[in-house]
């Protein structure tokens, strides 16, 4: 399985205008979640300019059909979307482990 980052651009006012979409957002994201698509979330913060999803799957797919979805995108709280793989080499759950001895 590989990982994939969604990353979001947001709009100047997301903190401001985030509240009357955040409980749809958060939904769509749980449901994501609970399917295994999701593992990660959230805005980057100081300033809160862009914000980072880290999907899992075999494909983008899930990544892709998440950003179509989201209220966020919607209601132009996110000024653009993309979607990148992401080759994990260190930690628990690395998609593609890489030790210091294995080369």
């Amino acid at each position: 399985m590989a990982h994939y980052l969604l990353i979001y651009d947001l709009a100047p006012d997301y903190l401001e205008r985030r509240a009357a979409f955040r409980e749809a957002h958060l939904a769509l994201a749980w449901r994501s979640v609970e399917r295994g698509d999701l593992l990660l979330g959230g805005a980057l913060a100081d300033p809160a300019a862009q914000a980072m999803l880290l999907f899992q799957g075999e494909g983008p797919e899930a990544a892709e059909t998440f950003a179509q979805d989201d209220p966020y995108v919607a209601a132009g709280l996110v000024t653009r979307w993309r979607v990148h793989r992401w080759t994990t080499v260190v930690g628990a759950d690395a998609s593609t482990p890489v030790h210091p001895n294995d080369r």
